[in-house]
């Protein structure tokens, strides 16, 4: 749901349709070994498909339209087939109603998992390969958590590999200014224990660490759930992450309570917030980074996703005027290097020879290099040239997904409507306007329970 409301922010809201057209290349073969074009020339040598036809739907439109044509484009040349997207501002309503017509296209890219899950209880999707799952677990970086998060239980009650992800969102970054750091003699904290002792030190040097926005006018308290999935990450193991976002681990639990406290830590100090602890709620999570640029600054760090230099100042260079770290882990604790996150899944909704290549083609360095090479793209893929990102600010970010140990989708988008989309966020800003962790866990939980 957050990704959604954030999407519709900034895409373009327009049903359109068309064909990549395959002498369209947006990088000629060959001409740079940046790529790995041994993987497109090889792709090409064992796959034949010409005179036929594949359909894929999905919620792009715009610019990230015309980047996944690109990609197609690829697939089109090398295979002869004919490929046409069709992206929608209402695609989670779309498919439904397609499939459940007998009209759905070969494949359909899912921005979230729960819909995917749904189709696939229905028997609306086909299951993925052996092979493909294998390779998930060993081309992926947290492999493991990829298939987890596409395997869902099928019209007879068995579990399978369903989906495939391809462009991950990132969010487990802090947003900071570095010429304010180097000023105040700052270095990148690696540990949670680190920045917690940077965030004291900012105080004890007369500054303010934190900026805090949680206002998004109907959406409002979105931006907490993040900071308490994040924190469920770093404070308990994930198998526990995955059951609280089914509800087997309990809103009021102990456990739970613990990472709304943590976030607490953060934002219910009136030192540590600029504005103090009451203004978190009522700031607008667009405008609550601006603190960052002010003159003096008003914070030192704004812990957002990688969409948020969208709402920075017009010209703002990002990696000099405005770069980011990874929002680190306990060294304490020994979980690793936990990451959170988004992403599409693509999915078989028709299946075909040429569904089953594409789905094949996306796992080919030269399917994610191509976009990793223009803009708004970030894979987990072990086997890419990282030098093939567009700029140093996808560069770092792609390194954070590598680097990860685990990955865990935006756990709030996966919970009921009412609970994730609901409860949960207003629970948050109750959290911040003096209610308890324990009170605000038990309320979430009696919504939870009130739905079965």
């Amino acid at each position: 749901m957050k990704n959604k409301i954030l999407n519709s922010a900034i895409a373009l809201a327009i049903l359109t349709s068309s064909s990549a057209f395959a002498d369209d290349l947006k990088f000629q073969p060959g001409e740079d070994n940046t790529f790995n074009w041994a993987s497109y020339e090889q792709f090409k040598k064992d796959v034949n498909l010409k005179g036929q036809k594949l359909t894929i739907k999905g919620p792009w439109l715009g610019a990230d339209k015309d980047l996944a044509e690109s990609v197609i484009a690829y697939f089109e040349a090398a295979t002869g087939a004919d490929v046409e997207y069709a992206g929608s501002d209402s695609f989670e309503q779309q498919i439904v109603i397609d499939v459940q017509a007998g009209s759905a296209p070969n494949i359909a890219i899912f921005p979230q998992p729960g819909l995917a899950a749904d189709l696939a209880s229905k028997g609306f999707l086909s299951p993925l390969s052996a092979d493909t799952e294998k390779w998930v677990k060993e081309n992926y970086a947290a492999g493991s958590s990829w298939v987890d998060l596409g395997t869902f239980t099928d019209k007879k009650g068995n579990k399978n590999l369903f989906g495939f992800f391809y462009k991950v969102d990132l969010k487990s970054l802090v947003w900071f200014i570095p010429e304010n750091f180097e000023d105040a003699g700052y270095e990148i904290p690696k540990t949670m224990e680190e920045l917690k002792g940077l965030t004291k030190q900012i105080v004890a040097d007369g500054g303010t660490p934190w900026c805090i926005g949680l206002g998004s006018g109907a959406a409002t308290g979105w931006p907490a759930t993040d900071w308490v999935e994040d924190l469920m990450l770093r404070t308990q193991s994930p198998e526990d992450y995955d059951r609280w976002v089914s509800n087997d681990l309990k809103f009021n639990d102990p456990k739970v309570v613990q990472a709304i406290e943590e976030f607490g830590w953060f934002a219910g100090n009136d030192k540590f917030v600029d504005g103090g602890a009451r203004a978190v709620a009522t700031s607008d999570f667009r405008e609550s980074p601006l603190g960052l640029f002010s003159s003096p600054a008003k914070c030192y760090m704004h812990r957002q996703a990688s969409f948020i230099p969208s709402f920075f100042p017009e010209g703002t260079k990002l990696g000099l005027d405005a770069d980011f770290f990874y929002f680190p882990a306990y060294a304490s604790k020994d979980l690793g290097k936990p990451v959170l996150g988004a992403g599409t899944m693509w999915g078989i909704t028709d299946d075909s020879k040429a569904a089953q290549a594409f789905i094949a083609f996306l796992q080919t360095p030269i399917a994610h290099e191509i976009w990793m090479a223009q803009s708004g793209f970030l894979t987990p893929y072990k086997g890419v040239n990282i030098n093939a990102y567009g700029n140093d600010t996808l560069k770092k970010q792609g390194k954070i997904l590598l680097d990860a140990t685990t990955f865990r989708f935006d756990g709030s988008d996966l919970m009921p409507g009412k609970i994730g989309a609901g409860a949960f966020w207003t629970g948050m800003v109750d959290y911040t306007g003096g209610k308890s962790a324990q009170e605000v866990g038990n309320n979430i939980q009696a919504t939870w329970d009130a739905l079965k």
